[in-house]
Order: C-alpha cells, then sequence, then structure tokens
C-alpha cells in the first residue's frame, strides 16, 4: 500500500484526484469496441445479439426470455434456506425504499394560483445484472425492488447466461423474490444495447440501472440520451477513517472485503494515528495470504491501496472529503458525531460493528452506489431513480391577468414575440 503524509496545510481536491486516479488506460479500445456492438444490436436485433452472445458468453440461443420453467427450477435449486435469507433481505430493502416515496402535490401559492409536481413511475426499466465470473444475488434485490415500489409497472433483467445457456439459479430466484416482470439472457454491451433499442423480441426500456464491467459501464454511457441510466459505475471502493482505538485486524479484513471484488477496486486508510497504520498495513499483508481470491485483492491492493496519515481527525475528515468513497467506514472513538461531518461517500457505515458486507447484503439502504469520487455529486440507487417528476401550474383568470403585463415585459426583452402574443390574445379576446 502506498503512504501519503498530509502536509500541515492539508491536500487540494486535485491532488487527490491525482493520488486516488486508477489506470483509463484502455477506454477508448473499449469505446471503439462498444460503438461497433451496440451499432450492430441496433441494426441487426436479435440476430447481431445472438452472434455476440455466442462471441462472449458461450451458447448460441433461439430464444432470450428466461421461461417459468426455468425460474421455478432455478427456486428449487437455491433451497428454502436461502431463500428464506433472500426473502427477509428483500423485506430489509422494501422496507428502507418505501421511506422514499414521494406523493403528488398541489397546493395554492398565491390567490388564483395553484402549484405542485406530479410523481409517475417510469413505465419500464431495463436492470442489468452482472453473472460472468460472479454471480451477485443481492445486486437483483437491490436494483428491482427500489423499481418495484415506485411502481414501475414493466421491469425487465439482463444478465449473461453461462456457457450452457443457463442463468445462475440464485440470479432467477432474486429476481422472482424482487419482483421482476422479465429476465433475458442478454449481457455485456449487447445486452445494454438491446436494453436500450430493443430488438425483434425485447421491447426497449426507457431507463437502465445496475453495475458491470468496463464494457457495460461503456455501453451504459454511450446510450444515455437513447435511454436514462442510474451512474457510470466504476471499480469498487472503500474509505477507512479510523483512529487508535479501531481494531486492526477488523480495519485490515474491511479493506480487503473490498479489493476482493476487482483487481482495479480501491481501497483507502486515512487516520491520525500512525500505530494504527502500521499494524493495519502488516494486517493486510498476512491476511491477503489467506485469502482464496488473492490474485484479485493483491493487484488492488498494491496498485490502488492508500494510507493517509493526517495531522488530526479534521484533517483526516478533510481528506476523506475530497475522496468522496464510495463506501466509507467510520472506525472512531466518536463515529456517530463524526457522521455530521462527512459530506462525501454513497454509504456511511457508523461504529466498528457495522461492517460494509452488511449494507452489501442485508440492512436495507441501497448498495448501488456512486464510485471514483461522484459521491460528491450523486448519490445511491433510489426509489428516486425509477420515478418522473412533472410541474402542475393552474392560474384562474383573474390570476392571468394580474401578471399578464409581467409576463409580456419578459417575452419583450428576450426577443420572443410569439410568447408576448401569446398572453396578449387572451387580454384582448375574452
Amino acid at each position: 500500500m502506498e503512504w501519503i503524509e498530509v502536509p500541515e496545510e492539508g491536500l487540494t481536491l486535485r491532488q487527490v484526484r491525482a493520488i486516488t486516479a486508477r489506470n483509463q488506460s484502455e477506454s477508448e479500445a473499449i469505446r471503439q469496441r462498444v460503438e461497433h456492438i451496440l451499432q450492430a444490436v441496433q441494426e441487426r436485433g436479435d440476430e447481431a445479439l445472438k452472434e455476440f452472445t455466442a462471441i462472449f458468453d458461450g451458447p448460441f440461443l433461439d430464444s432470450f426470455l428466461v421461461t417459468e420453467e426455468e425460474i421455478d427450477a432455478a427456486v428449487a435449486a437455491v433451497g428454502s434456506d436461502f431463500l428464506a435469507v433472500l426473502e427477509e433481505a428483500a423485506a430489509n430493502i422494501r422496507a428502507y425504499h418505501e421511506r422514499q416515496v414521494e406523493t403528488t402535490w398541489m397546493d395554492t401559492f398565491r390567490p388564483g394560483v395553484r402549484l405542485g409536481a406530479k410523481f409517475t413511475p417510469i413505465q419500464r426499466v431495463g436492470v442489468y445484472v452482472p453473472g460472468g465470473t460472479a454471480a451477485y444475488p443481492s445486486t437483483v434485490l437491490m436494483d428491482i425492488i427500489p423499481a418495484h415500489v415506485a411502481g414501475v409497472p414493466s421491469i425487465a433483467v439482463f444478465t449473461p447466461p453461462k456457457k450452457d445457456g443457463s442463468v445462475n439459479p440464485y440470479i432467477l430466484a432474486a429476481a422472482r423474490v424482487a419482483g421482476a416482470t422479465e429476465i433475458y439472457k442478454a449481457g455485456g454491451a449487447q445486452g445494454v444495447a438491446a436494453a436500450a433499442f430493443g430488438t425483434e423480441s425485447i421491447p426497449p426500456v426507457f431507463k437502465i440501472v445496475g453495475p458491470g464491467n468496463a464494457y457495460v459501464a461503456m455501453a451504459k454511457r454511450l446510450v444515455f440520451g437513447t435511454v436514462g441510466i442510474d451512474m457510470i459505475a466504476g471499480p469498487s471502493e472503500v474509505g477507512v477513517l479510523a483512529d487508535d482505538t479501531a481494531n486492526p485486524v477488523w480495519v485490515a479484513a474491511d479493506l480487503l472485503a473490498q479489493a476482493e471484488h476487482d483487481a482495479r477496486a480501491a481501497v483507502f486508510l486515512v487516520t491520525p494515528s500512525r500505530a494504527l497504520a502500521e499494524k493495519v498495513e502488516a494486517e493486510v499483508r498476512r491476511q491477503l495470504d489467506e485469502l482464496p481470491r488473492r490474485d484479485i485483492a493483491a493487484p488492488s491492493v498494491e496498485q490502488y491501496g492508500k494510507i493517509f496519515v493526517t495531522k488530526d481527525m479534521n484533517q483526516a475528515v478533510e481528506v476523506m472529503n475530497l475522496i468522496a468513497p464510495e463506501h466509507l467506514e467510520l472506525d472512531t472513538a466518536d463515529a456517530e458525531a463524526l457522521a455530521g461531518d462527512i459530506v462525501n461517500a454513497g454509504a456511511i457505515f457508523i461504529g466498528p460493528y457495522t461492517p460494509e458486507p452488511i449494507g452489501d447484503y442485508f440492512a436495507g439502504p441501497n448498495h448501488t452506489l456512486p464510485t471514483m469520487g461522484t459521491a460528491a455529486f450523486s448519490s445511491p440507487l433510489g426509489v428516486y431513480d425509477f420515478v418522473k417528476r412533472s410541474s402542475l401550474l393552474q392560474y384562474d383568470k383573474e390570476a392571468f391577468e394580474a401578471v399578464a403585463e409581467k409576463v409580456m415585459a419578459f417575452a419583450n426583452v428576450e426577443g420572443l414575440q410569439a410568447h408576448g402574443l401569446a398572453v396578449k390574445r387572451r387580454m384582448d379576446h375574452e
């Protein structure tokens, strides 16, 4: 792990971005490949989708739609014990997201003037679920349930098939528990293309949500505008803000829990305690040797693991707010109070008994979070991502006449004569 001695005067945002940057050297090559895939699926539909699925995932499919029989078999395969875990986690996630529901309102602001907002669920969304080297039923729950709570009537899941043409049973079981209406065997950039543009057998969606690899992220970036997207999710990351009361064994374990996600995952320890930092680094090395996914975690720690040593906790908070991590653990003596000082983080885990995996799987808040510093200006996936807001305006005759001249004055200043005439003609021809 790289050590950064934070100077007395602190670090600037530009400096922190340079320290925490991750290699983007392949972005242009990925863009070119993805553009080719998107264009092919848009132009040739199912034919191109079948070709790319065979190339990247293995099977040549006759149909992309997962049948009810396949889902029934998957539910049976996962077993009643894990199904009960899925259902309990789903209940927790649903209960949390129900607190995010907003309702249409309209109030009288001035005599004769009623204004408000109308909340309408997006009518069809696509949920991308990774399914390559690992399957994440937790992501299925996290990305479908807020849409279901929002009232989205059509929720289509897109996920890559295995080489034998099947879909991981845990993904299918979670999709049923969460409330998906359709599941398609279509992953990668070609799956995003099918969701965005539609094919002969797959109706297009209005918005695509969910994480994926670099090709999926690039595809979402390129189809934005044709459809909405939730965010451009990069590799995972965790920041731990700790003092000398923290347990170094636990802190190291939490850093490695993120490092095992991806060789480009980033892990940050920010602390005013050099003694703690030294213990944590030693523990990371020791525990790393015990990890089954060491080949993934080791490059993450070596290339993107950072230890910031600060002069005090106030400076540590400043640095962490500049990092704006996806996940932030507060492992300090005053963790709950310190949470009030955090302004940039996707999710904040307060205290030593709230490790990040609690949020990944079971607590209820969403684990689809902004990465790569974007927590400084964006939010976790939620019900609000599946709802549109429309403004409501209503003037009666007297209220209209009271402001007509003022509206025409604006139109005149802006040189928009038709705007002014739309008001004047109502005044002239009552």
